[in-house]
């Protein structure tokens, strides 16, 4: 933990930026955030990502892995402005992380390698941000590398993300330099025309204001320096996203980076307000934050840590009023507040301890255990039923059965998954009753694997994992009649119940339905409810492959029993094996889940994804076409056919596919695949 470095407190709110590094895993995020922190002087040597002495990658398995699993925070001063920066994940697994940030920022900063140009997550994260309605950048990163085509990439952006994307400055000097076009209006370039790209950022950031036009075309040029406003105005509406070009390795265009930060991009009271909306459904009101000091206190936690030694921590970013040490706040609806004990700001690893938050600052609080994902703190009781418009966070569908290697870990490691799930909106664990498993699901198998090792490093939690069983379920397809008489002597007392009874298909999706219809009392009525637990033992193991039976009518309506041998026992298991004898005469069949699955892909796989999905025993039911190339599917298709499908994706998209799926309904499953799941039950029956 630091100390508090003075100028942390003294920046207003018209001083404060706020900015996540965004985009494609590779493009340098996480050294282009370090050669800021550098060139600012708030380290004194830039870290290396092969040392692991970065300042955001300081998780001992991102060392590892030499690139970053999570959103890390830092902070710089320059001029008097205090920048918040958020270094994000670049692959696609870790996407959740990615697009929580874009919560705390006003600027979403997609950084691209000029070397490998736009990449997936690069569309993805301009998306996104599009749709916050946030401010947009694009930083093109390694431009001194050997054999980059920049011309060639900036017309690849344009043609990709729209005219609006202009130069606000260019490479110079080979790639170790670059010269201003906003402000300048001459200069050398290494491809381009400063004078006109000056030209063509003016008319763009003019066209947003009638009477700069006027001037435009009146004087042939207006003083950027008169143009703050409309040049807000166009950031905020997305009529300009200015391109930027760096070389974090060296040093080109970072200190003018810092400057176009400082200069060009919005404060708080500059950008798009978020949307907050109060009350639940459709009774919800839109409500804006007013990024007033003065106010009371409206704030949005994006991100959650759980770690071991520290507890829970809450970062979270200030929309509204002053948050200071010592500060009483309510978590969401809760009725209870707790008190900000110490505040923080993050440098990576680091706690700076400050005295307040203003609105844009990013703060944190720890050590609160009601703190959770997307919570809105606040200070004002009728500030209660916030929240912010959802994120659309990609479902996670890849799955993994978990149970811990030594017995009696069971509860400690559901309590650590809830920790790690706590810390991602894009993982989820569910115990699934039908098939008795514990099962975690990510957006991939990298994902998922990242969670192991943490479970594993981290917790000291060992476990052992295999795919999740397919929730088949048996039911029948006629009407039959079963019969059995279960007598037992040994000695003593004896067993002894008979039970006569039929059984009828209902409808798919009905369940179960017990009938009595015993006359003249030839089973007591107090074994009546015996016979009915025999048979649903049955329903629950199954009878031809060991899955519940579903949608069945049992009608029990006869039977015998004896004065003294009768008792529950007996008639449970004379239930359960008449039940059994009937199925088995009822055409009995094995059912399938059948899933709504909707894939989203560029256009040029669509063959090859459709293909697919028939020889999967899939149905294609239409394709839709997304701006940018991409195509979505929809279909539908066995749940048993999807195993390992984000691998089959990635290799058909090269790594741009995506899929949701959404149970649809069950279907019976072919005699072939029936025969096998009933021959591997008869084996575990024999053992």
């Amino acid at each position: 933990m630091s100390s508090t470095p003075s100028s942390l407190d003294t920046a207003g709110t018209a001083a404060i930026r706020t900015l996540a590094l965004v985009g494609q895993t590779a493009a340098g995020k996480t050294s282009l955030a370090e050669a800021l922190l550098v060139q600012a002087g708030a380290i004194g040597a830039p870290g290396s990502l092969e040392r692991g002495t970065t300042v955001s990658d300081f998780d001992p398995m991102e060392r590892r892995a030499q690139h970053s699993l999570n959103s890390s925070l830092m902070h710089l001063t320059h001029r008097g402005n205090r920048i918040h920066l958020i270094d994000t994940p670049g692959y696609a697994d870790f996407v959740g992380q990615s697009m929580t940030a874009l919560e705390a920022v006003e600027t979403a900063a997609v950084v691209i390698n000029a070397s490998t140009g736009i990449e997936m997550m690069s569309s993805r994260m301009m998306e996104w941000a599009a749709e916050r309605e946030l401010d947009r950048m694009i930083i093109v990163n390694k431009i001194d590398a050997q054999g980059v085509d920049l011309p060639a990439l900036v017309e690849q952006i344009r043609a990709t993300f729209g005219r609006e994307c202009l130069p606000l400055n260019l490479p110079a000097a080979g790639g170790t330099k670059v010269v201003d076009c906003f402000f300048n209006t001459e200069g050398e370039s290494d491809f381009g025309s400063v004078e006109a790209a000056h030209r063509a950022l003016v008319e763009q950031v003019v066209e947003v204001d009638p009477a700069f036009v006027d001037r435009y075309l009146n004087d042939g040029d207006v003083d950027p320096r008169e143009l703050h406003a409309p040049l807000e105005q166009a950031l905020r509406e997305g009529h300009l996203i200015p391109i930027c070009f760096v070389s974090a390795r060296n040093g080109a265009g970072v200190a003018e980076l810092l400057d176009v930060i400082e200069l060009l991009l919005p404060n708080p009271t500059e950008g798009n307000p978020p949307q907050f909306f109060k009350g639940e459904g459709e009774d919800a009101k839109e409500l804006h934050a007013d990024p007033d000091p003065a106010r009371h206190v409206i704030a949005h936690v994006f991100k959650v840590t759980v770690d071991p030694y520290v507890g829970r921590m809450g970062i979270f970013r200030i929309h509204q009023g002053t948050v200071t040490k010592d500060s009483q706040l309510y978590i969401g609806d809760g009725r209870k507040p707790f008190k900000v004990g110490h505040l923080f700001m993050l440098q990576g690893k680091d706690h700076v301890e400050v005295a307040r938050g203003l609105p844009g600052d990013i703060c944190a609080v720890a050590k609160v255990d009601e703190m959770h994902f997307d919570a809105v703190l606040h200070d004002a009781a009728e500030d209660d039923h916030l929240h912010l418009k959802p994120l659309p966070f990609p479902v996670p569908v890849h799955g993994l059965a978990i149970e811990p290697k030594r017995r009696g870990d069971e509860q400690r490691m559901w309590e650590i998954l809830q920790k790690l799930v706590d810390e991602d909106p894009c993982l989820k664990v569910e115990h699934v009753a039908v098939t008795n498993e514990t099962v975690v699901y990510g957006l991939g198998e990298l994902h998922l694997r990242t969670l192991l090792e943490r479970m594993t490093e981290v917790y000291k939690c060992e476990v052992q994992t295999r795919p999740p069983r397919i929730a088949y379920r048996e039911t029948i397809t006629a009407p039959a009649e079963g019969h059995h008489r279960h007598k037992k002597q040994s000695g003593g007392a004896g067993q002894f119940g008979e039970v006569y009874l039929k059984i009828e298909p209902l409808p798919r999706g009905e369940g179960f339905e017990f009938v009595d219809q015993v006359k003249g009392g030839t089973i007591p009525t107090q074994f009546i409810p015996a016979v009915e637990k025999g048979i649903r033992q049955a329903l629950d193991t199954g009878v031809i492959a060991g899955y519940p039976v579903k949608d069945v009518r049992v009608i029990v309506y006869d039977g015998k029993s004896h004065s003294v041998d009768s008792k529950d026992i007996a008639f449970a298991t004379a239930g359960r094996k008449a039940f059994i004898d009937a199925v088995l005469k009822a055409r009995p069949i094995v059912l399938e889940p059948i899933v709504k699955v909707e894939i989203t892909a560029p256009d040029q796989a669509m063959g090859d994804i459709t293909g697919d999905l028939s020889s999967k025993r899939g149905q294609v039911s239409g394709t839709q076409a997304l701006p940018g190339g991409q195509m979505v599917v929809s279909g539908q298709v066995p749940l048993s056919e999807l195993n390992n499908y984000q691998a089959r994706l990635n290799g058909m998209t090269g790594g741009q596919g995506r899929y949701t799926i959404e149970l649809s309904h069950y279907e019976a499953v072919p005699p072939g695949i029936q025969q096998q799941l009933a021959g591997e039950y008869k084996l575990k029956e024999d053992d």
